[in-house]
């Protein structure tokens, strides 16, 4: 699914965040990348977005160099992105108008896609979601979990096969969190998706990613076979893999010292 092969990266006039490195995903994996800021998870997750170029190497998804967004994978952002003039059920079904704009054109849009009944489409989403009840109501009228539910409907809306989450639940309480937590593992196994999601938590990252990524003076790759079910929580190896994530990162973090290259 995903094949990151000798990939540089750096911000002008800065230090080169990645050096030389390498990284692969298969199809339907559940990922988390962890580490303190400044290490480059958010980077990462732009450079498989398409959103920013690597300085050299290669990023593949399903086969197919990656030089601009592509129609099949969707991003969802900590500050939800959604627009404030347009209602719940506008923002849900924006990007089913912008891919109807288009057409199945395989650049903007999937080659099969499916024009279908744009307000069916986003009826089933909000739904799912359970945003039926504040479907007219403004994102400045929602709580912020309903803020998050919006931005992920409007995602899954458009049949993605790759969800990228930056911190897509930090700003949230913690009933809430855990609820949007639960809701992702579910819709991940119910569309067959494959998520990689950046956290700043480790009892996040643990819930949430089957493989993870340790992000700091050098880039590891945790296994937690056992993450994947909304009853995760209460086995004793989630409570294991939370102490196990503490000592990788207290072992690739120096607190004094600024983050190196990779």
């Amino acid at each position: 699914m995903i094949s990151v092969r000798d990939l540089m990266f750096g911000y002008p006039g800065c230090p080169p965040i990645f050096q030389h490195f390498n990284w692969s995903a298969a199809a339907g994996e559940a990922w988390a990348i962890l580490g303190p800021s400044g290490y480059g998870k958010s980077t990462l997750l732009y450079l498989l977005a398409g959103l920013r170029p690597p300085t050299a190497g290669t990023i593949e998804i399903d086969g197919q160099p990656i030089h601009r967004p592509r129609p099949r994978t969707g991003l969802i952002l900590q500050d939800f992105g959604l627009l404030p003039w347009a209602n719940c059920e506008q923002n849900v079904s924006l990007g089913l108008r912008i891919h109807g704009f288009y057409g199945p054109d395989g650049k903007h849009a999937p080659l099969d896609q499916r024009p279908g009944d744009l307000a069916v489409r986003a009826s089933h989403w909000l739904a799912r979601l359970g945003l039926t009840g504040v479907r007219h109501r403004y994102p400045g009228q929602l709580s912020g979990g309903q803020r998050q539910r919006t931005a992920i409907a409007r995602t899954l809306a458009l049949n993605p096969d790759l969800l990228l989450m930056d911190e897509p639940f930090a700003s949230l309480d913690a009933p809430t969190r855990e609820s949007l937590q639960n809701l992702t593992l579910e819709l991940r196994a119910e569309q067959g998706l494959t998520t990689v999601v950046v956290t700043h938590s480790i009892e996040e990252a643990a819930f949430l990613g089957q493989r993870i990524l340790v992000f700091g003076r050098a880039i590891e790759v945790v296994e937690n076979p056992g993450a994947g079910g909304v009853d995760y929580r209460d086995q004793p190896d989630y409570q294991g893999m939370i102490q196990v994530l503490r000592g990788r990162l207290a072992a690739l973090t120096d607190p004094l010292s600024a983050p190196a290259e990779r």
